[in-house]
Order: structure tokens, then C-alpha cells, then sequence
């Protein structure tokens, strides 16, 4: 005789519906525009793919935007931890509005934010008069373009990483200091490796977000070719030049640049969160040896 198991209807929408929703949505959104501009690409050429893509022009672009973003995302990922760090765990006046004003570069537009970065650092702004004196200049340079990706980085790394350090448990700290730990090897041995895969997210959204960025950098780069010249503002002058093979071919080489340093920084965060895993279930059978 069989036995019929009646489940119990749930109040939420199943996984059949959720799936077909989650699968059109990202289908609209991200695949179907993705499948269109590689089929843009393909109606050219290797040779005009190449000319497109490996100009003396666009290879400068390369250079300098894959190099201020992998900069400016390494400082957000030091400063980042620093400034998460110190509102996670510490209590002073104005506290609430620092932790809003980290949070500057998501509201602001970025032509506006473009627009106060070039003030500020121009050699008549306040912070750009200071190294006028000695030569420096920031604003419509190579330098200006750093000061901008740093810029709009800083909150992917602090917002990612202060969850974490919210929720981590104090006690793991206070354990390794009675032990005889050092401040810095409690620091080294315990709290960084917990807030490491998260450290990585933020670095690699803030590649990720320098790399594309336009709105913010063309206002206080200057925008000379082959000196100052991001590679999203030479995707913007094929387009004004009704070349939009050759502007898509540009955006597939970053699209695919993007997407590699994703998978890598995914692959090394599923490393990190395995060897932890592994490090966690070891302690409690050392403690039961003992």
C-alpha cells in the first residue's frame, strides 16, 4: 500500500517560478546585451578586431586605466580596512556623519563628483595649491585620474568589510592575547584572515568600478591621447565617430579583463573561506585531544 506524502504549501513563491523570474531577469538585464555586442564584434574582422582593439591610442588607454585602477583599489583596500576598522569598533563625536560621508561617492553624480575633485586638486584648489609650489601638478594629469578611481572605490571596500568586523567575535581576540599573542599577531593571526574574503570583494568591486568609470575621471584627467586618456573616454570617441564596431570590440577587451580578475578573486576567496573552514573544525578536535 502506498503512502502519499502531502507537502505543506509554503507562503512564498516556489522554485520553479523564483527560477524562471531569476533566470529572465538576469537574461534581460545582463545576457541578452552581452550576446548583442559580441555579435556587434563579430562582424569584424581578426585584422580590423586587432586595429580596434591594439592601436597605439587604445593600448596607452590600457596602460593607464588598468594601472590607476589596480593602484587606486590597492589604497582603498589598505585605507578601507582602516576606516571600517575604526567605525566598527570605536565610538567618537560625529561618528554617524563620517559613516555617511563614506558613502559620498555612491550619491553624488559622477559628473558633480568630477567637477569638486577638479577644484580641489586644480593648482588654484585647496589641496592642489599645496603641491603647486614643488612642481606637482594633480588635476589634468596622469595623477588626477588616480585621485579620481581612489575616490569612487573607498566605499566598495569599507562597506563590504565593516559587516564583518561587526559580527566577528571579540572573544577569538581576547583568547589569542591571553595566550600571550601580541596586538599585531592577534591582529595578523586571527582577525585578518577572517575579514580577508571580504577585503577581497571590495578590492575586486573597486577594480571593477574604476575600470568603467568615466563621469568622475574626464573632469580632472585632462583627456590627452596617449598620455591622460582612459580607455572608457576612447570607447565614448568611437562612438561619436559612428564607429561602434570598434567601440564594442574596446569594451569586450575590458569586459573580458573584468571578468578574469573576478574569477580570480572568487576562486581565492573560496580558498580562503575552505582553509578557514578547515582551520575552524580542527580547533574543537585539538581542544578534545587535549
Amino acid at each position: 500500500m502506498s503512502t502519499f506524502v502531502f507537502r505543506k504549501p509554503s507562503a512564498l513563491p516556489g522554485f520553479r517560478m523564483t527560477l524562471s523570474i531569476t533566470v529572465g531577469y538576469l537574461s534581460l538585464v545582463v545576457l541578452i546585451p552581452l550576446a548583442f555586442a559580441f555579435l556587434k564584434v563579430s562582424t569584424l574582422s581578426w585584422d580590423q578586431f586587432l586595429a580596434a582593439v591594439a592601436s597605439p591610442r587604445v593600448l596607452a588607454s590600457y596602460r593607464l586605466t588598468f594601472f590607476a585602477a589596480l593602484i587606486g583599489a590597492l589604497i582603498n583596500a589598505v585605507f578601507g580596512l582602516l576606516v571600517a576598522w575604526v567605525l566598527a569598533r570605536y565610538s567618537f563625536p560625529f561618528k554617524r556623519i563620517v559613516d555617511a560621508a563614506v558613502d559620498l561617492p555612491f550619491a553624488l553624480p559622477t559628473s558633480v563628483a568630477g567637477i569638486a575633485l577638479a577644484a580641489v586638486y586644480s593648482t588654484n584648489g585647496w589641496i592642489g595649491s599645496l603641491f603647486a609650489p614643488f612642481g606637482v601638478q594633480i588635476a589634468y594629469t596622469p595623477l588626477g585620474v588616480f585621485v579620481a578611481l581612489t575616490f569612487i572605490g573607498l566605499p566598495f571596500v569599507v562597506r563590504t568589510v565593516q559587516p564583518v568586523l561587526e559580527d566577528f567575535e571579540r572573544e577569538q581576540e581576547e583568547a589569542a592575547a591571553s595566550l600571550g599573542a601580541s596586538r599585531w599577531r592577534v591582529f595578523a593571526r586571527v582577525v585578518l584572515p577572517a575579514v580577508m574574503p571580504a577585503l577581497l570583494t571590495g578590492f575586486a568591486l573597486a577594480f571593477a568600478r574604476a575600470l568603467g568609470e568615466y563621469g568622475s575621471v574626464i573632469f580632472i584627467a585632462g583627456n590627452v591621447p596617449m598620455k591622460s586618456e582612459i580607455t572608457s573616454l576612447v570607447i565614448v570617441t568611437k562612438l561619436e565617430q559612428y564607429d561602434y564596431a570598434g567601440a564594442t570590440a574596446v569594451a569586450m577587451v575590458m569586459l573580458a579583463a573584468s571578468f578574469a580578475l573576478l574569477l580570480l578573486v572568487n576562486t581565492l576567496q573560496w580558498r580562503l573561506q575552505r582553509r578557514t573552514s578547515r582551520v575552524a573544525r580542527a580547533r574543537p578536535a585539538q581542544a578534545g585531544a587535549q
